[in-house]
């Protein structure tokens, strides 16, 4: 923390401030309370809490908290040393400050007391105005402990949220890359959406985590952008391929991932597997490695069979939408061919949840 921040800090922390601090006493004897309360009251302390049975210390201080312990040392049932033990054991960084205040005068309780966690020590009968400076001085050190660790939790909730906005821009980037492929294919930015969303469901359903789904959710979308390097007179041939043309339109999954290599972060680099292997096929008959079954990676196998669901589902320039029931035949038909079989089992299982999204993120006009 910079000095202009820690002098503001010091700055704030009033007489007033010191004052309306709670402070805790605990003494086993009524009259010892007393006089404490009447003592600090009149200087101006108001956020009094007192016990004199030590074995309530604990629960009172979870209950009500305190900015300042005062704490005696020989009392009955938990002497001041065990009452400081269970306080220490509650375990953080914020126990406030404990005061032992005993008619104990010799070194060796001191030195003992000081040892097990208390920040000062006066002995009965005391000097109010000793007393008094005692408890300013800890007050004002906790108190500004406190302001220091709220200055740095709300630096700490700043740092947060700029990265979670770096994070959400370098999405919105992702994302856009991810259209500017599909429009040049004819494609609608809602296809991969939907085919984004249908991933993650199925991820789930074969036991990838929420951090895992949460990466496949924001890089599937970006499974074709090797498309970018596809010339248009390919790209956009209405009629079938030639099989130069054909093995030119492949090289689209190695520009992809191409594209995407290069950089160590795990959205891209789960980026670059999709687009690299997104059109392998269980079989070993996909592009553009020829890889077979669990070669395959799993976000590969996974893009692939939603990719291809919500593609035969919607309408394109060239084709009718399929029905739900003749996709669904497809998936069928190449279940151990295409796709992987357990991953088709997976998607039956998930797809009244599958074709709610199709809803939702239905082409506008088509509802």
């Amino acid at each position: 923390m910079n000095e202009e921040i820690t002098a503001s800090i010091a700055a704030s922390l009033g007489h007033a401030d010191t004052l309306a601090a709670s402070i805790l006493l605990v003494d086993d004897e009524p009259a010892n309370v007393k006089l404490l309360e009447r003592t600090l009251r009149a200087f101006g302390y108001q956020a009094l809490l007192s016990t004199t049975d030590p074995r309530t210390v604990l629960d009172l201080y979870q209950q009500h908290g305190a900015d300042l312990i005062i704490l005696d040392l020989n009392m009955p049932h938990l002497d001041g040393f065990e009452v400081m033990r269970q306080l220490h054991a509650l375990g953080g960084d914020r126990l406030p400050p404990i005061l032992i205040l005993t008619a104990q005068h010799d070194q060796e309780h001191r030195v003992r007391a000081l040892k097990g966690g208390a920040h000062d020590y006066v002995t009965k009968p005391f000097a109010v105005d000793e007393l008094l400076a005692r408890v300013r001085n800890l007050l004002q050190v906790q108190l500004y402990q406190k302001s220091i660790r709220g200055r740095n939790q709300w630096l700490e909730e700043r740092v947060r949220e700029r990265t979670r906005e770096l994070y959400d821009t370098r999405l919105q980037i992702v994302r856009r890359l991810g259209r500017a492929a599909e429009f040049r294919d004819n494609e609608t930015g809602l296809h991969i959406v939907r085919m984004s969303k249908m991933s993650v469901l199925l991820g789930e359903a074969c036991g990838m985590n929420s951090e895992e789904c949460e990466l496949l959710l924001n890089a599937s979308p970006m499974h074709d952008i090797g498309k970018i390097g596809i010339p248009d007179h390919i790209l956009l041939k209405p009629g079938k391929f030639e099989p130069h043309e054909w093995e030119i339109m492949q090289t689209h999954a190695s520009i992809g991932a191409e594209i995407l290599s290069g950089d160590d972060s795990e959205l891209l680099s789960m980026a670059r597997i999709i687009a690299l292997n997104h059109h392998e096929k269980w079989d070993g008959s996909g592009y553009p490695n020829g890889l077979a079954g669990e070669d395959i990676p799993l976000v590969g196998r996974v893009v692939a069979l939603a990719d291809v669901f919500d593609a035969l589902t919607s309408v394109r320039p060239y084709k009718k939408a399929w029905s739900v029931d003749a996709a669904m035949e497809y998936m069928d038909a190449n279940r151990g061919k295409h796709f992987d079989p357990q991953l088709v089992d997976l998607f039956r299982t998930r797809l009244p949840d599958i074709l709610a999204i199709k809803v939702q993120f239905a082409e506008p006009g088509s509802r």
